[in-house]
């Protein structure tokens, strides 16, 4: 067997990462490179002979550092996007070198029982049913994916149709009712499935982005055809909480099957101080969420849960001769996500549980919310800076008001001079019409300091 010079490669990697990770409570947030300038430091032509790795490591470093965002940074409050606490990345790093092909347990025995024992803790830290299926998918788009497909095998099986045999092709018609503020995800997940738009019923929503229950009952007694009512924990804007349990109560009265997007909200269930505002979630009959965001784990780590574990493996499974299924009660990794080979993304998330508790768990979302809370009362405070949204979790919505009135463009120039400041990173968007700069507080690395100084960079921006 060759035996390279793995000692070489790795050590280069180790020394350039930790010196990126310690560098990060004072590296700027942007990435500091333009496309042209990263287009002429990593392209040209391929060079014939071999590099040795570790000069391929070094080199890649000093092309690609230019271009990277300081996301991981307890400063970065875009998007909705969490860092990675130490012991998910040396998990990370250990799923990369063992290298397990996380899609039959025969050929990766380890990955497919982490996953098995992830996967119950987190249902029961999030409290959800006994006896939940999940499947690790990269993140909450494949999450939202993969329930939908269950959903979708599940009420046509009921309706007299085998999806998995015909196909949606002269299947009874579907209506899937989704509130006005739901994430594109979900849009995104019905074309996947073949589904399409025409078929969502917008449920009104309130000035939170909450799914009014009494408008899902009005729309549920128009019509009898099979019904997937898709339902939201954490608006990505807001942070606002559709009122599940009564949702679910509704829904299936009438037969139709509830599917909670719940891509970063769903981890407060973990909180016993939060879990009130997500009473019945566990009377759903999937959800999403993604690890990614609240428990912090490297990137890809979605998460799909089903109450029906046998709808679930219908719409993912798969047989065929040539692979060796389990024949006991070993997992098959691969009957519960829409992947065939992929990396044993099971082992960070494992990792983070262990070192986080629940106990961590609960801190860490309860600590995130709080922040979210100082980031609104100093900006509230301020003068002619508006806080659009209730901060039930970590979102936060911020408008500026200009002096000219145009409110609008006041408030994307603000954006436009925080990102360049350097200090965080806060994104933007459109809330109910008007634009807004959005601040998400996801880190686990994130304190109060970084709250302070942020706010200082953006009462400076406003200013300026």
């Amino acid at each position: 067997m060759n035996e390279p010079d793995w000692k070489g490669a790795l050590a280069e990697a180790f020394e350039h990462a930790l010196a990126y990770l310690e560098g990060l409570p004072a590296r700027p947030i942007p990435a500091p490179a333009n496309l042209a300038e990263l287009r002429a430091a990593l392209g040209g032509p391929l060079q014939e002979r071999p590099l040795e790795a570790r000069e391929v490591i070094e080199d890649l470093v000093l092309t690609a550092d230019p271009g990277v965002v300081a996301s991981g940074s307890g400063r970065f409050f875009g998007f909705v996007i969490g860092g990675a606490t130490p012991a998910a990345l040396a998990a990370d790093w250990l799923a990369s070198t063992w290298d397990q092909n996380a899609g039959l347990y025969v050929i990766g025995p380890s990955a497919s029982v982490v996953e098995e024992v992830a996967g119950e803790w987190l249902a029961e830290l999030l409290g959800l049913p006994m006896g939940v299926s999940v499947g690790f998918v990269t993140g909450a788009q494949m999450a939202n994916f993969t329930a939908l497909a269950a959903a979708l095998h599940d009420v046509l099986r009921r309706a007299g149709w085998d999806l998995a045999a015909d196909g949606l092709w002269g299947a009874p018609r579907i209506r899937i009712l989704a509130g006005q503020a739901r994430h594109g995800t979900i849009d995104r997940a019905l074309r996947f499935l073949g589904v399409g738009k025409a078929a969502i019923v917008e449920v009104e929503s309130d000035d939170q982005g909450r799914m009014k229950p009494e408008a899902l009952a009005a729309l549920l007694e128009e019509g009898e055809s099979p019904a997937i009512v898709c339902t939201q924990v954490g608006n990505v804007n807001s942070g606002a909480i559709d009122p599940v349990g009564e949702i679910c109560e509704i829904a299936h009265r009438h037969g139709a099957w509830v599917h909670v997007d719940g891509a970063f909200g769903l981890w407060a269930a973990a909180s016993p101080r939060l879990r009130p505002l997500l009473t019945g979630v566990e009377l759903a009959d999937s959800w999403a969420t993604d690890a990614h965001k609240w428990l912090n784990v490297p990137y890809d780590s979605g998460l799909a849960f089903c109450a029906h574990p046998d709808a679930h493996r219908a719409a993912m499974g798969i047989r065929a001769g040539y692979l060796m299924h389990s024949a006991g009660g070993e997992r098959d990794p691969l009957d519960y996500n829409p992947e065939h080979s992929r990396r044993a993304r099971g082992f960070a998330v494992y990792a983070a549980l262990r070192a986080l508790g629940r106990e961590g768990v609960t801190e860490l979302v309860e600590r995130c919310c709080a922040l979210a809370g100082r980031f609104a009362d100093q900006l509230a405070a301020a003068d002619n800076i508006e806080v659009l949204n209730q901060v039930v979790l970590n979102q936060v919505l911020v408008r500026f008001r200009a002096g000219d009135g145009d409110d609008d463009a006041y408030t994307h120039r603000v954006i436009e001079r925080v990102q360049n400041d350097g200090t965080c990173w806060m994104s933007g968007t459109t809330w109910q019409g008007r634009a807004a700069m959005r601040i998400s507080v996801s880190n686990w690395s994130t304190d109060e300091a970084d709250v302070d100084s942020s706010v200082a960079a953006i009462l400076r921006s406003a200013r300026e």
